[in-house]
């Protein structure tokens, strides 16, 4: 029952956005009673929670498995784009604008940190003896987001370098925005790619 929720849940959102989510007009499209999916969801919050969790669990786990056979950051940002492209839905619930009056609780950072971590061991392979630059300089003495990953400054750098630019051209090309320029939203992102792999320094 609690999936076939979350199936129309996922419905609404790709039809109106996570705001417009309404556990009632799921009751409706599933033939019950609104008070019948309270039994599952207490309410419009726990079902975001539950939707969030299993969309970061599946990048998670899928991160994670490229990360263990040894794939690069080139390797992870691929998977990123993969898991994008197939659920745009699902990619925006957690990347897109917040839902208004909703906050995510601490267990859903937790899975998020797990992808960071990923990305930072991936980083401070690539470039273990990296000059610093000064944004690395700064991040060495702001760095609570990356949890206790000992990963040095270089590495944090090129991990938020790699993460913001490559969720840039991301949300833009997910939504439409490139749509009419005709060039490869695929070539930009790898192009991005080569570029945030070049040494630094």
């Amino acid at each position: 029952m609690r999936a076939e929720i979350k199936e129309h849940a996922w419905k609404q959102i790709a039809e109106a956005g996570a705001s417009a989510l309404s556990l009632n007009a799921i009751a409706k499209q599933m033939g019950v009673s609104g008070p019948a999916l309270y039994r599952y969801f207490a309410g419009r919050d726990e079902l975001i929670t539950e939707l969030i969790r299993d969309a970061y669990r599946s990048l998670a786990d899928a991160v994670h498995a490229a990360a263990v056979t040894g794939a690069d950051p080139a390797g992870l940002a691929h998977v990123l784009r993969d898991w994008a492209l197939a659920d745009p839905h699902r990619y925006f619930l957690i990347y897109g604008t917040p839902v208004p009056g909703y906050h995510a609780p601490d267990e859903i950072t937790g899975i998020s940190s797990e992808i960071m971590a990923d990305l930072l061991t991936a980083c401070a392979a690539l470039e273990p003896d990296a000059p610093a630059t000064r944004f690395a300089a700064h991040l060495a003495g702001h760095r609570d987001w990356a949890g206790d990953h000992p990963a040095p400054p270089a590495a944090l750098h090129r991990a938020i370098t790699f993460w913001t630019r490559l969720h840039g051209v991301l949300s833009l090309e997910l939504a439409g925005h490139f749509t009419g320029m005709a060039f490869d939203p695929a070539l930009l992102y790898e192009t991005e790619i080569d570029d945030l792999r070049a040494p630094r320094g």
